[in-house]
């Protein structure tokens, strides 16, 4: 089934009511959520279902079901599973989401850092990494912290532009990750704005103004085979 995707227009959304659809091996499906299923290198949220009863179910990890669209909220080991049909009250673990939210958009910004095709990524609350397939003697460190930091002082607001599904296959230029597809199948394809900086499909959390990141800085950069270079940051 097709769940509402509310941080989808608004990421910064914490709590939210929803009604419980199925519970199975796989997780909890309810009709709207605010957890964020793992993809596109981003972690998958985590939080608390709180029951009318005031019972709390702890959710391990959230990841994508089978249709478009659908969440799977997966319970941690031994919590109680609610009945189909309950309403419960959805609390993700703001801090948690907060931080990927910052280094996911710190990536964004970095990839118009080191201008090269991207060939992986992955965004955990304490750290991210972008892979490059880049010569490594064109990686420094620390110009990479610097302009990085140089954009992100710049406090642009970020904005969500929708295109169609044909408008992005005329515009190939606009994907530079080589191992994630862009996210399609509702004929439309969601794109992240950073006026001056950054246009890229993408369908994670990212903050609303990139000065939130903070900064970042570099914590290593090594090879991963023979096209993979890659970048770890972390929030300084």
């Amino acid at each position: 089934m097709t769940t509402e995707i509310l941080f989808r227009d608004d990421a910064y959304l914490t709590r939210a009511t929803a009604k419980v659809v199925a519970v199975h091996d796989r997780g909890i499906e309810l009709d709207r959520t605010v957890f964020y299923p793992i993809g596109g290198g981003q972690a998958g949220d985590t939080g608390t279902l709180v029951r009318a009863t005031g019972e709390r179910i702890a959710i391990a990890d959230t990841r994508k079901g089978d249709a478009i669209d659908s969440v799977l909220h997966v319970p941690a080991a031994g919590a109680a599973r609610p009945a189909p049909g309950e309403t419960v009250t959805l609390e993700i673990d703001w801090p948690r989401r907060y931080a990927l939210m910052r280094l996911h958009t710190a990536l964004h910004v970095m990839s118009c850092v080191v201008v090269a095709p991207v060939t992986g990524g992955n965004i955990a609350p304490d750290k991210a990494r972008l892979d490059f397939d880049i010569d490594m003697s064109l990686l420094d460190a620390a110009r990479i912290e610097r302009e990085t930091n140089a954009l992100i002082a710049r406090n642009v607001e970020t904005e969500t532009v929708w295109i169609t599904d044909a408008e992005l296959d005329a515009r190939p230029e606009l994907v530079k990750t080589m191992s994630v597809t862009p996210p399609r199948g509702t004929g439309r394809v969601r794109l992240v704005k950073i006026p001056g900086i950054d246009l890229q499909p993408c369908g994670g959390t990212h903050v609303r103004n990139i000065g939130e990141i903070g900064a970042i800085r570099v914590l290593k950069i090594r090879s991963e085979g023979r096209r993979n270079r890659r970048v770890e940051i972390g929030l300084a």
